[in-house]
């Protein structure tokens, strides 16, 4: 069946005009870069590079908007 698949993409690809080659071109890279993450992202997670994964657990317990409106409207709860 791949091998189908990959014989209609190829006559697509021919039958396609020239000036749309471009965005065909830029799909298939996004995809490809989509691909390459999945498999590679998850597995390279550096809090050295990433802020959010510095921060993350930074906050031990409680809540972060605990007592918020006394903070914001000055109401004592």
């Amino acid at each position: 069946m791949e091998n189908k698949v990959k014989e209609r993409l190829l006559t697509s690809i021919e039958q396609m005009p020239e000036n749309k080659l471009g965005e065909l071109l830029d799909f298939t890279e996004v995809l490809l870069e989509k691909a390459r993450r999945q498999t590679e992202g998850k597995l390279n997670l550096d809090p050295g590079k990433d802020p959010i994964l510095k921060f993350i657990g930074g906050v031990e317990n409680g809540s972060l908007a605990k007592d918020i409106d006394g903070e914001l409207y000055g109401e004592k709860m």
